[in-house]
């Protein structure tokens, strides 16, 4: 298959296009419930569920409404994570971010490390003028990570999404263009 997603770098991670021979390292994670608890998923349990999931990243970048990249460690390739664009709308220049990680990986830093790329990316490369982050309210791991990476809470929208077999408030964050330059000029300042 040709790769039709740019690898992404960063300090510790390859960021690149998941393919069906990943699905092993999918199966792994998202077949454990406090992974997947959030993201709106049943826990995975056959290899066909992972490569579903594959085929689903595989459309969004067919279709143009999203892209999402494979969190591996540099030294290792095994993909432990996904983060990339959802419901994008080209019209108004924005996405979803959205993201995952294998709970061995929890605490380390790496979840936000990839965040950043992705979102400097969306900036830069997409010209994205606006990045949105829709998260379960339960899901505060996810809620301080993407604020400590300048996101700003919005609101909460009132049984939003029906994932399953419940209906699901989720918190609405946003990151405009001007945010991520102005983060990047204190960045810079030091």
């Amino acid at each position: 298959m040709i790769n039709r997603l740019p690898v992404l770098e960063t300090e510790r991670l390859i960021l690149r296009e998941v393919v069906e021979s990943d699905a092993k390292d999918l199966l792994s994670y998202l077949s454990k419930e406090e992974v997947v608890k959030h993201m709106g998923l049943t826990p995975f349990k056959t290899i066909d569920d992972a490569l579903e999931e594959i085929g689903w990243y595989h459309s969004i970048l067919e279709n143009k409404s999203g892209m999402r990249w494979g969190i591996t460690l540099k030294e290792e390739g095994k993909v432990i994570g996904s983060c990339g664009f959802l419901n994008r709308s080209h019209k108004h220049y924005r996405a979803e971010i959205g993201f995952e990680l294998s709970n061995n990986h929890w605490g380390k830093g790496l979840a936000g490390e990839a965040l950043v790329q992705v979102v400097q990316y969306g900036f830069e490369q997409l010209e994205f003028e606006r990045i949105e982050a829709l998260i379960e309210p339960a899901n505060l791991a996810s809620q301080k990570l993407v604020e400590k990476h300048g996101f700003i809470r919005e609101g909460l929208l009132r049984n939003y999404e029906f994932t399953a077999g419940k209906f699901d408030d989720l918190y609405m964050y946003s990151m405009i263009k001007a945010d991520f330059l102005n983060l990047h000029r204190k960045v810079e300042e030091g």
